[in-house]
């Protein structure tokens, strides 16, 4: 046991703008070379193509489509006797969003397009998966297809 005591929690900041702490998890993951104010840049344009399109409310677009995207369960890989097993393990709220934002991302940037910029492929992105639709849902689908079949090795947990 540690004697230092447990670490703080740390507390996650919110954006300047809307005061969402989702869109600063958002800013945080689509950073590329330190570059924040351009990251800033594509997700305020992203969440004002959001509004012109679906005329609601941008913020609860994308909460809906983290909210659809976000696992339940997820396989692990572990060693078991020799070989390793794919191990369905439950996955927490905070992990469970951390990981639809990485595939939000991970869709938008796979979306096809070259002269298309990465705040149009993202708010496409997101109004698809708020309708439960694109590639982020297909994903989350995959995982738990894979958590279903590798059922049997939930007692190696």
């Amino acid at each position: 046991m540690s004697r230092r005591g447990a670490p703080e929690k740390k507390t996650a900041k919110f954006d300047p703008i809307y005061r969402n702490i989702l869109v600063n998890m958002l800013v945080n993951r689509i950073l590329k070379h330190g570059k924040k104010s351009l990251a800033y840049k594509i997700i305020y344009r992203a969440v004002k193509k959001i509004q012109q399109e679906t005329k609601k409310n941008p913020l609860s677009v994308l909460r809906k489509a983290i909210r659809r995207v976000t696992p339940d369960i997820a396989v692990k890989a572990r060693r078991v006797s020799g070989s390793t097993r794919q191990v369905p393990i439950e996955i927490g709220s905070t992990q469970g969003r951390v990981l639809a934002i990485r595939w939000l991302l991970w869709a938008s940037r796979k979306r096809p397009g070259r002269n298309r910029n990465m705040a149009f492929k993202l708010s496409s992105e997101i109004i698809d998966a708020s309708k439960g639709r694109g590639d982020a849902i297909r994903k989350k689908e995959e995982i738990h297809r894979m958590a279903e079949a590798n059922r049997a090795f939930a007692h190696f947990r």
